[in-house]
Protein backbone atom coordinates (compact mmCIF):
# COMPACT_ATOMS: atom_id res chain seq x y z
CA UNK A 1 0.00 0.00 0.00
CA UNK A 2 1.28 3.46 -0.86
CA UNK A 3 2.34 5.70 2.02
CA UNK A 4 0.07 8.65 2.70
CA UNK A 5 2.93 11.16 2.56
CA UNK A 6 4.06 9.90 -0.84
CA UNK A 7 0.47 9.98 -2.09
CA UNK A 8 0.22 13.63 -1.05
CA UNK A 9 3.45 14.47 -2.89
CA UNK A 10 2.22 12.72 -6.04
CA UNK A 11 -0.96 14.76 -5.88
CA UNK A 12 1.14 17.91 -5.48
CA UNK A 13 3.14 16.93 -8.54
CA UNK A 14 -0.02 16.52 -10.62
CA UNK A 15 -1.39 19.85 -9.42
CA UNK A 16 1.99 21.54 -10.11
CA UNK A 17 2.36 22.56 -6.45
CA UNK A 18 5.30 20.30 -5.52
CA UNK A 19 8.39 22.13 -4.28
CA UNK A 20 12.05 21.07 -4.55
CA UNK A 21 11.95 19.07 -1.31
CA UNK A 22 8.85 17.20 -2.49
CA UNK A 23 10.52 16.34 -5.79
CA UNK A 24 13.63 15.09 -3.99
CA UNK A 25 11.50 12.74 -1.88
CA UNK A 26 9.59 11.57 -4.96
CA UNK A 27 12.83 10.95 -6.82
CA UNK A 28 14.23 8.76 -4.03
CA UNK A 29 10.97 6.86 -3.77
CA UNK A 30 10.95 6.17 -7.54
CA UNK A 31 14.28 4.35 -7.35
CA UNK A 32 12.38 1.15 -6.53
CA UNK A 33 10.82 -0.57 -9.57
CA UNK A 34 7.69 -1.46 -7.57
CA UNK A 35 7.13 2.20 -6.76
CA UNK A 36 7.54 3.11 -10.44
CA UNK A 37 4.64 0.79 -11.26
CA UNK A 38 2.51 2.46 -8.58
CA UNK A 39 3.39 5.88 -9.97
CA UNK A 40 2.40 4.76 -13.48
CA UNK A 41 -1.03 3.73 -12.24
CA UNK A 42 -1.51 7.21 -10.74
CA UNK A 43 -0.48 8.80 -14.02
CA UNK A 44 -2.98 6.75 -15.98
CA UNK A 45 -5.79 7.53 -13.55
CA UNK A 46 -5.08 11.24 -13.70
CA UNK A 47 -4.89 11.10 -17.46
CA UNK A 48 -8.35 9.52 -17.63
CA UNK A 49 -9.78 12.09 -15.20
CA UNK A 50 -8.38 15.03 -17.13
CA UNK A 51 -9.54 13.63 -20.44
CA UNK A 52 -13.02 13.11 -19.00
CA UNK A 53 -13.14 16.75 -17.92
CA UNK A 54 -12.27 17.83 -21.45
CA UNK A 55 -14.49 15.35 -23.28
CA UNK A 56 -17.15 13.28 -21.43
CA UNK A 57 -17.25 10.73 -24.27
CA UNK A 58 -16.49 7.47 -22.40
CA UNK A 59 -15.63 5.51 -25.53
CA UNK A 60 -13.03 8.09 -26.45
CA UNK A 61 -11.59 8.03 -22.92
CA UNK A 62 -11.28 4.26 -23.02
CA UNK A 63 -9.68 4.31 -26.46
CA UNK A 64 -7.13 6.99 -25.56
CA UNK A 65 -6.26 5.40 -22.22
CA UNK A 66 -5.68 1.99 -23.83
CA UNK A 67 -3.50 3.62 -26.46
CA UNK A 68 -1.36 5.27 -23.78
CA UNK A 69 -1.05 2.09 -21.73
CA UNK A 70 0.11 0.16 -24.80
CA UNK A 71 2.54 2.91 -25.67
CA UNK A 72 3.82 2.88 -22.09
CA UNK A 73 4.74 -0.81 -22.36
CA UNK A 74 7.13 0.00 -25.19
CA UNK A 75 8.85 2.80 -23.32
CA UNK A 76 11.27 2.10 -20.50
CA UNK A 77 11.70 5.69 -19.40
CA UNK A 78 10.23 8.98 -20.52
CA UNK A 79 11.97 12.32 -20.34
CA UNK A 80 14.23 12.74 -17.35
CA UNK A 81 16.21 15.85 -16.55
CA UNK A 82 18.68 16.34 -13.73
CA UNK A 83 20.11 19.81 -13.23
CA UNK A 84 23.50 19.69 -11.55
CA UNK A 85 23.38 23.35 -10.62
CA UNK A 86 19.76 23.41 -9.52
CA UNK A 87 18.00 20.27 -8.32
CA UNK A 88 20.59 17.53 -8.50
CA UNK A 89 18.29 14.85 -7.06
CA UNK A 90 15.17 15.48 -9.15
CA UNK A 91 14.17 12.70 -11.56
CA UNK A 92 10.65 12.71 -12.95
CA UNK A 93 9.82 9.37 -14.53
CA UNK A 94 7.12 8.62 -17.13
CA UNK A 95 6.79 12.31 -17.81
CA UNK A 96 5.29 11.76 -21.23
CA UNK A 97 2.12 10.30 -19.73
CA UNK A 98 2.01 13.13 -17.23
CA UNK A 99 2.11 15.70 -19.98
CA UNK A 100 -1.00 14.21 -21.53
CA UNK A 101 -2.89 15.72 -18.62
CA UNK A 102 -1.70 19.24 -19.38
CA UNK A 103 -4.22 20.28 -22.03
CA UNK A 104 -2.70 18.36 -24.97
CA UNK A 105 -6.21 17.15 -25.75
CA UNK A 106 -7.94 20.43 -25.01
CA UNK A 107 -10.30 21.48 -27.77
CA UNK A 108 -9.46 25.09 -26.99
CA UNK A 109 -5.71 24.72 -27.64
CA UNK A 110 -4.35 27.50 -29.83
CA UNK A 111 -2.34 26.71 -32.94
CA UNK A 112 0.12 29.41 -31.82
CA UNK A 113 1.13 27.07 -28.96
CA UNK A 114 2.13 24.27 -31.33
CA UNK A 115 5.44 23.96 -33.11
CA UNK A 116 5.28 22.58 -36.64
CA UNK A 117 8.72 21.16 -37.49
CA UNK A 118 10.08 21.97 -40.92
CA UNK A 119 10.20 19.11 -43.41
CA UNK A 120 13.49 19.32 -45.28
CA UNK A 121 14.52 16.81 -47.91
CA UNK A 122 17.08 14.00 -48.07
CA UNK A 123 19.26 14.31 -51.17
CA UNK A 124 21.65 12.08 -53.08
CA UNK A 125 24.18 13.85 -55.29
CA UNK A 126 25.48 11.61 -58.07
CA UNK A 127 28.93 11.71 -59.64
CA UNK A 128 27.75 13.92 -62.48
CA UNK A 129 26.39 16.54 -60.07
CA UNK A 130 22.75 15.54 -60.51
CA UNK A 131 20.74 15.60 -57.31
CA UNK A 132 18.01 13.10 -56.46
CA UNK A 133 15.39 13.69 -53.76
CA UNK A 134 14.87 10.63 -51.56
CA UNK A 135 11.73 9.68 -49.66
CA UNK A 136 11.81 7.77 -46.38
CA UNK A 137 9.62 4.93 -47.57
CA UNK A 138 8.96 2.87 -50.67
CA UNK A 139 11.26 0.88 -52.94
CA UNK A 140 12.92 2.20 -56.08
CA UNK A 141 16.06 2.05 -58.21
CA UNK A 142 18.00 5.20 -58.98
CA UNK A 143 19.10 5.40 -62.62
CA UNK A 144 21.95 7.43 -64.07
CA UNK A 145 21.85 9.35 -67.37
CA UNK A 146 23.02 6.24 -69.27
CA UNK A 147 20.14 4.16 -67.94
CA UNK A 148 22.24 2.15 -65.52
CA UNK A 149 21.05 1.32 -62.00
CA UNK A 150 23.19 3.39 -59.64
CA UNK A 151 21.74 2.22 -56.37
CA UNK A 152 18.60 0.64 -54.94
CA UNK A 153 16.53 2.39 -52.27
CA UNK A 154 14.65 0.23 -49.81
CA UNK A 155 12.66 2.34 -47.36
CA UNK A 156 15.02 4.61 -45.44
CA UNK A 157 18.16 2.92 -46.74
CA UNK A 158 20.29 3.04 -49.89
CA UNK A 159 21.88 -0.25 -50.96
CA UNK A 160 25.02 -0.35 -53.12
CA UNK A 161 26.21 -3.89 -52.49
CA UNK A 162 24.31 -5.15 -55.56
CA UNK A 163 26.10 -2.71 -57.84
CA UNK A 164 28.23 -4.19 -60.62
CA UNK A 165 31.79 -4.25 -59.26
CA UNK A 166 33.09 -3.47 -62.76
CA UNK A 167 31.06 -0.27 -62.94
CA UNK A 168 32.77 3.08 -63.34
CA UNK A 169 33.84 4.48 -59.98
CA UNK A 170 32.00 7.67 -59.07
CA UNK A 171 31.65 9.53 -55.80
CA UNK A 172 28.17 10.10 -54.41
CA UNK A 173 27.15 12.30 -51.49
CA UNK A 174 24.17 11.46 -49.30
CA UNK A 175 22.92 14.44 -47.25
CA UNK A 176 20.50 14.14 -44.33
CA UNK A 177 18.74 17.32 -43.10
CA UNK A 178 17.71 18.22 -39.58
CA UNK A 179 14.90 16.13 -38.15
CA UNK A 180 15.68 12.96 -40.16
CA UNK A 181 17.92 9.87 -40.11
CA UNK A 182 18.85 7.58 -42.98
CA UNK A 183 20.94 4.49 -43.72
CA UNK A 184 23.21 3.23 -46.47
CA UNK A 185 24.85 -0.09 -47.38
CA UNK A 186 28.09 0.52 -49.26
CA UNK A 187 29.36 -1.67 -52.09
CA UNK A 188 31.50 -3.76 -49.71
CA UNK A 189 28.53 -4.47 -47.42
CA UNK A 190 29.49 -1.86 -44.80
CA UNK A 191 26.39 -0.43 -43.11
CA UNK A 192 26.22 3.24 -42.17
CA UNK A 193 23.46 4.92 -40.14
CA UNK A 194 23.47 8.70 -40.57
CA UNK A 195 22.16 11.06 -37.90
CA UNK A 196 20.33 14.33 -38.54
CA UNK A 197 22.23 17.16 -40.30
CA UNK A 198 24.94 14.81 -41.58
CA UNK A 199 26.42 13.85 -44.93
CA UNK A 200 28.72 11.17 -46.28
CA UNK A 201 30.75 11.12 -49.51
CA UNK A 202 31.79 7.68 -50.80
CA UNK A 203 32.67 5.78 -54.00
CA UNK A 204 29.93 3.77 -55.66
CA UNK A 205 32.43 0.90 -55.91
CA UNK A 206 35.55 0.45 -53.79
CA UNK A 207 38.64 -0.12 -55.95
CA UNK A 208 40.95 -3.06 -55.34
CA UNK A 209 44.33 -2.72 -53.66
CA UNK A 210 43.64 0.71 -52.15
CA UNK A 211 42.04 1.60 -48.79
CA UNK A 212 38.29 2.02 -48.67
CA UNK A 213 37.72 5.67 -47.75
CA UNK A 214 34.65 7.81 -47.03
CA UNK A 215 34.24 11.40 -45.86
CA UNK A 216 31.80 12.19 -43.05
CA UNK A 217 30.31 15.46 -41.85
CA UNK A 218 28.15 15.20 -38.75
CA UNK A 219 27.44 11.89 -37.03
CA UNK A 220 27.17 8.29 -38.17
CA UNK A 221 27.33 4.74 -36.82
CA UNK A 222 29.47 2.33 -38.88
CA UNK A 223 29.24 -1.46 -39.07
CA UNK A 224 32.26 -2.12 -41.28
CA UNK A 225 32.59 -5.32 -43.29
CA UNK A 226 35.91 -7.05 -42.86
CA UNK A 227 37.90 -7.34 -46.08
CA UNK A 228 41.32 -8.97 -45.79
CA UNK A 229 44.14 -6.43 -46.21
CA UNK A 230 41.65 -3.69 -47.13
CA UNK A 231 41.65 -0.93 -44.57
CA UNK A 232 38.52 1.20 -44.14
CA UNK A 233 39.05 4.91 -43.39
CA UNK A 234 36.52 7.49 -42.20
CA UNK A 235 37.75 11.05 -42.67
CA UNK A 236 36.29 13.84 -40.50
CA UNK A 237 38.00 17.18 -41.09
CA UNK A 238 41.51 16.88 -39.54
CA UNK A 239 41.04 13.30 -38.38
CA UNK A 240 41.27 9.87 -40.01
CA UNK A 241 39.61 6.90 -38.28
CA UNK A 242 41.13 3.65 -39.60
CA UNK A 243 39.54 0.22 -39.24
CA UNK A 244 39.50 -3.26 -40.77
CA UNK A 245 36.16 -4.57 -39.51
CA UNK A 246 34.32 -3.15 -36.54
CA UNK A 247 31.36 -1.21 -35.13
CA UNK A 248 31.83 2.36 -33.98
CA UNK A 249 30.19 5.78 -33.80
CA UNK A 250 31.75 9.01 -35.11
CA UNK A 251 30.45 12.46 -34.19
CA UNK A 252 32.00 15.63 -35.61
CA UNK A 253 29.64 18.51 -36.37
CA UNK A 254 31.13 21.78 -37.58
CA UNK A 255 30.12 23.66 -34.42
CA UNK A 256 31.56 21.01 -32.06
CA UNK A 257 34.78 21.82 -30.24
CA UNK A 258 35.65 18.12 -30.12
CA UNK A 259 35.28 15.13 -32.42
CA UNK A 260 34.29 11.89 -30.69
CA UNK A 261 34.80 8.28 -31.74
CA UNK A 262 33.12 5.55 -29.67
CA UNK A 263 34.17 1.94 -30.29
CA UNK A 264 31.52 -0.74 -29.76
CA UNK A 265 33.54 -3.72 -30.98
CA UNK A 266 36.66 -4.44 -32.99
CA UNK A 267 39.61 -2.08 -33.24
CA UNK A 268 40.15 1.40 -34.66
CA UNK A 269 42.94 3.95 -34.68
CA UNK A 270 42.87 7.73 -34.96
CA UNK A 271 45.41 9.86 -36.81
CA UNK A 272 45.71 13.65 -36.62
CA UNK A 273 46.21 14.80 -40.22
CA UNK A 274 47.55 18.19 -39.12
CA UNK A 275 50.53 16.86 -37.21
CA UNK A 276 53.98 17.58 -38.57
CA UNK A 277 55.33 15.07 -41.04
CA UNK A 278 56.92 12.17 -39.21
CA UNK A 279 54.94 12.81 -36.02
CA UNK A 280 51.63 11.45 -37.29
CA UNK A 281 51.16 8.69 -34.71
CA UNK A 282 48.12 6.43 -34.55
CA UNK A 283 46.13 6.33 -31.31
CA UNK A 284 44.41 2.95 -30.90
CA UNK A 285 41.05 2.52 -29.23
CA UNK A 286 39.69 -0.49 -27.34
CA UNK A 287 36.02 -1.57 -27.28
CA UNK A 288 34.02 0.32 -24.66
CA UNK A 289 36.22 3.40 -24.96
CA UNK A 290 35.70 6.83 -26.51
CA UNK A 291 38.45 8.87 -28.16
CA UNK A 292 38.06 12.64 -27.95
CA UNK A 293 39.91 14.79 -30.47
CA UNK A 294 40.28 18.42 -29.35
CA UNK A 295 40.13 20.60 -32.46
CA UNK A 296 42.03 23.42 -30.78
CA UNK A 297 45.12 21.74 -29.34
CA UNK A 298 44.83 18.65 -31.63
CA UNK A 299 45.24 16.27 -28.70
CA UNK A 300 43.50 12.90 -28.51
CA UNK A 301 42.46 11.38 -25.19
CA UNK A 302 40.67 8.10 -24.35
CA UNK A 303 38.10 7.37 -21.70
CA UNK A 304 35.91 4.39 -20.83
CA UNK A 305 32.21 4.98 -21.53
CA UNK A 306 28.82 3.31 -21.75
CA UNK A 307 28.70 2.97 -25.53
CA UNK A 308 24.91 2.72 -25.50
CA UNK A 309 24.67 6.38 -24.48
CA UNK A 310 26.41 7.38 -27.72
CA UNK A 311 24.54 5.08 -30.10
CA UNK A 312 21.03 5.55 -28.69
CA UNK A 313 20.30 8.24 -31.31
CA UNK A 314 19.67 5.44 -33.82
CA UNK A 315 16.53 4.57 -31.82
CA UNK A 316 15.49 8.22 -31.65
CA UNK A 317 16.83 8.86 -28.13
CA UNK A 318 18.85 11.90 -27.13
CA UNK A 319 21.07 11.14 -24.13
CA UNK A 320 23.02 13.90 -22.38
CA UNK A 321 25.45 13.52 -19.51
CA UNK A 322 26.81 16.66 -17.86
CA UNK A 323 25.88 18.62 -21.00
CA UNK A 324 25.44 22.38 -21.14
CA UNK A 325 22.03 23.80 -21.91
CA UNK A 326 23.50 25.24 -25.12
CA UNK A 327 24.55 21.76 -26.25
CA UNK A 328 21.09 20.41 -25.47
CA UNK A 329 19.47 23.21 -27.47
CA UNK A 330 21.72 22.48 -30.46
CA UNK A 331 20.73 18.83 -30.51
CA UNK A 332 17.06 19.59 -29.97
CA UNK A 333 17.15 21.94 -32.98
CA UNK A 334 18.95 19.32 -35.04
CA UNK A 335 16.71 16.39 -34.18
CA UNK A 336 13.34 18.18 -34.10
CA UNK A 337 14.22 20.56 -36.97
CA UNK A 338 12.97 23.60 -35.07
CA UNK A 339 14.39 27.00 -34.20
CA UNK A 340 15.15 27.69 -30.51
CA UNK A 341 16.26 31.14 -29.36
CA UNK A 342 17.80 31.29 -25.88
CA UNK A 343 17.76 34.79 -24.38
CA UNK A 344 18.75 33.50 -20.93
CA UNK A 345 22.55 33.88 -20.83
CA UNK A 346 22.80 32.52 -17.27
CA UNK A 347 21.06 29.32 -18.32
CA UNK A 348 23.31 28.72 -21.34
CA UNK A 349 26.20 27.08 -19.46
CA UNK A 350 24.24 25.20 -16.80
CA UNK A 351 24.87 21.46 -16.85
CA UNK A 352 22.16 18.84 -17.21
CA UNK A 353 21.71 15.10 -17.52
CA UNK A 354 18.87 14.22 -19.86
CA UNK A 355 17.24 11.41 -21.78
CA UNK A 356 14.65 12.39 -24.39
CA UNK A 357 12.74 9.95 -26.56
CA UNK A 358 12.10 12.01 -29.67
CA UNK A 359 9.73 9.38 -31.10
CA UNK A 360 7.34 9.85 -28.19
CA UNK A 361 7.93 13.40 -26.93
CA UNK A 362 7.11 16.53 -28.86
CA UNK A 363 9.33 19.58 -28.56
CA UNK A 364 6.49 21.34 -26.73
CA UNK A 365 6.46 18.60 -24.09
CA UNK A 366 10.20 18.95 -23.58
CA UNK A 367 9.93 22.66 -22.88
CA UNK A 368 6.80 22.34 -20.78
CA UNK A 369 8.88 20.11 -18.55
CA UNK A 370 11.63 22.73 -18.36
CA UNK A 371 9.00 25.22 -17.34
CA UNK A 372 7.36 22.91 -14.81
CA UNK A 373 10.49 21.77 -12.99
CA UNK A 374 12.98 24.58 -13.49
CA UNK A 375 10.59 27.51 -13.99
CA UNK A 376 12.25 28.27 -17.33
CA UNK A 377 9.99 30.67 -19.15
CA UNK A 378 9.43 30.17 -22.86
CA UNK A 379 6.93 31.14 -25.50
CA UNK A 380 6.19 30.10 -29.06
CA UNK A 381 6.46 32.97 -31.51
CA UNK A 382 6.11 32.49 -35.27
CA UNK A 383 6.86 28.76 -35.00
CA UNK A 384 9.99 29.43 -32.90
CA UNK A 385 10.65 28.58 -29.26
CA UNK A 386 11.91 31.66 -27.41
CA UNK A 387 13.46 31.20 -23.93
CA UNK A 388 13.36 34.27 -21.69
Amino acid sequence: MILKDIENIINKYFTQSADVEDLDILNNWLVEETNQKIFKSYVKIHFAINLAMIDPNLDKIKKELIREIRSDKKIKNKIRFLSILKYAAIAIIFLGLGFLMNNEFSATAKTDDIIIPRQDIITLELGNGEKQILSEDGTTDIIDEDGNVVVGKRGSQLIYNGVNKNSKVEFNTLTIPKGKRFGIVLSDGTKVHLNAESSITYPTVFQKDIPRKVILKGEAYFDVSHVEDRQFIVNVQDLDVKVYGTKFNVSDYAEDEKAKVVLVEGSVSLSNLREEKGKNEEVFLEPGYMAIFNKQDKNIINQKVNTGLYTSWMDGDLVFRNASFNEIVQKLERNYNVVIINNNEQLANEKFNATIETKHETIEQVFKFFNKVYKIEFEIIENKIVIN
